[in-house]
């Protein structure tokens, strides 16, 4: 049954007033300055007696401590919302801040475990060291905080609106994983070898849009589904919105200051803004090995992709498809929906590490430390032992615990499904189900109510590296193929 539709939207800044550490990289950065500014945006959606909440959030991922305790902290300030209909995500930007996070699976953080088998004469010395920033903690209340206030604005503002879905194309996410003829494979791997073979995926240029009216037929907001994380300057020491914030600005340019833009990121765990195979560099020197080149040739390519000309590429190409299509979008305008929304758990299996691959990681960190020869330790050293250290903490874990519940949310909202999952899934699950979704169109929300890292397939788990090594994730491909045969299930009783 269709009723006419409800619809708040709220932006509440999340940058802060003090230093932060980022998150999102091995080594430690403190932010410098603002670059852009970082911000939650929320949607509150009711529908007869059915809601939907979506808040986008300008960070890496979201732990299930932060979703409980902005859902606790709304419970007493607004009526009439079902917490558990609220679905938080994240853009997957790395410039923004360090928070305490809880619930990813793991009994312990890889550097907490190499920590443990250094010598006790021994010290791990941070790469940055600031006593004026804003303690994880902190970060994590000042958050609820932002989050909460963002879903209570959107929730009481909700008034009568219009929309309209429509689809875009636009070159944004590429495959970051390099696949050589003896079948290994390597994130960041590079091309310009004679044994490079392929890549290891495809992409995704299409764009789900939702495009949201008020009652005077203006457009108050649009929701983009990108099948790009927001990583274009990741290794970067600044607070930045990457290239959603560059989106917003254009499109303010375009529609007025007071547009609303709910950036998502789809199926997207293998893919990024840049082209490995017309690699262009860094402007200035970033530390990770895994980008240098020995062999670098210009390339006519596109700006580097590792600073904000970057973001600002990507930003107008989503831009003016969005400004584009809009055009077409005002033709067919809708007042009522059908809105169904389900909310379950779905349990997914520990990928397990062997008692083989533990103790070769045992000795492998403890040769390492023993033949390092010094007596400090550092970022390096976490980046080089991470998986390592990433195998005994799963090892550790995987001994009482089998599964891990995922907290899995299906929308039906007129023609389109919504789904999300807490992983940076792999592109090729999120193929799967937009193709056997009876949806007309399925935006796939990823890093959405938990943070359980990579979901990679069979492929690449054969191929490894970073992104499918067993610490890289909780789950691994049964894990996936689950998750695709749930979700298809759920958005296909549905229609």
């Amino acid at each position: 049954m269709k009723n006419k539709l409800l619809i708040g939207w709220s932006e509440v800044s999340i940058t802060p007033d003090k230093k932060v550490m980022l998150a999102g990289q091995f080594f430690e950065r403190v932010s410098e300055y603002v670059e852009t500014p970082i911000s939650v945006t929320a949607m509150a959606v009711e529908s007869g007696q059915e809601q939907m909440v979506i808040c986008s959030c300008d960070l890496v991922s979201i732990g299930e401590n932060l979703l409980n305790l902005v859902r606790e902290s709304l419970r007493d300030k607004v009526t009439g919302l079902d917490v558990n209909k609220i679905i938080i995500n994240a853009t997957h930007t790395h410039t923004a801040m360090l928070y305490e996070i809880a619930g990813t699976g793991s009994s312990c953080s890889s550097l907490d475990v190499l920590k443990r088998y250094l010598p006790k004469n021994n010290v791990y010395v941070e790469k940055v060291v600031s006593n004026d920033t804003m303690h994880p903690h902190g970060a994590l209340m000042f958050l609820v905080e932002k989050i909460t206030m963002a879903i209570k604005n959107a929730w009481e503002g909700r008034k009568k609106s219009y929309y309209a879905n429509e689809f875009g194309r636009v070159a944004v996410g590429m495959c970051r994983r390099v696949v050589y003829d003896d079948k290994t494979a390597k994130m960041w791997g590079d091309t310009n070898l004679a044994n490079f073979d392929e890549l290891e995926s495809g992409n995704d240029s299409g764009i789900e849009l939702l495009y949201v009216f008020d009652e005077n037929k203006k457009l108050t907001g649009v929701v983009v589904n990108v099948a790009c994380p927001s990583q274009v300057v990741e290794h970067r020491s600044f607070i930045s919105s990457d290239y959603w914030g560059k989106v917003r600005i254009l499109l303010r340019k375009k529609f007025g200051e007071d547009l609303f833009v709910l950036g998502l990121c789809s199926a997207a765990g293998d893919q990024c803004p840049r082209d490995i195979i017309r690699w262009v560099r860094p402007e200035t020197p970033i530390d990770d090995p895994n980008i240098k080149r020995e062999n670098y040739i210009e390339r006519n390519a596109d700006p580097s992709m590792f600073d904000i000309n970057g973001t600002w590429k990507v930003g107008k190409r989503i831009a003016n498809e969005i400004i584009d299509v809009y055009d077409e979008a005002v033709q067919h305008l809708c007042y009522e929906s059908e809105l169904m929304h389900t909310v379950t758990t779905v349990d997914i299996p520990i990928r397990r590490v062997t008692i083989t691959e533990y103790n070769a990681a045992v000795k492998t960190i403890e040769d390492y430390i023993k033949n390092a020869g010094k007596d400090h330790f550092s970022f390096t050293d976490n980046a080089s032992m991470h998986v390592y250290a990433g195998t005994i903490a799963r090892y550790e874990y995987q001994q009482s615990h089998d599964i891990c519940p995922i907290e899995v949310h299906i929308v039906r909202f007129g023609d389109v499904a919504f789904a999300t999952n807490p992983f940076e899934l792999f592109l090729n699950y999120g193929n799967q189900i937009r193709a056997r979704s009876k949806a007309r169109q399925t935006f796939i929300i990823q890093l959405a109510c938990g943070s359980h890292a990579y979901l990679p397939t069979k492929k690449a788990e054969q191929g490894s590296h970073y992104s499918a090594y067993v610490s890289s994730g909780i789950t691994g491909h049964q894990g996936g193929e689950i998750l695709v045969r749930k979700t298809v299930e759920a958005i296909n009783k549905m229609w």
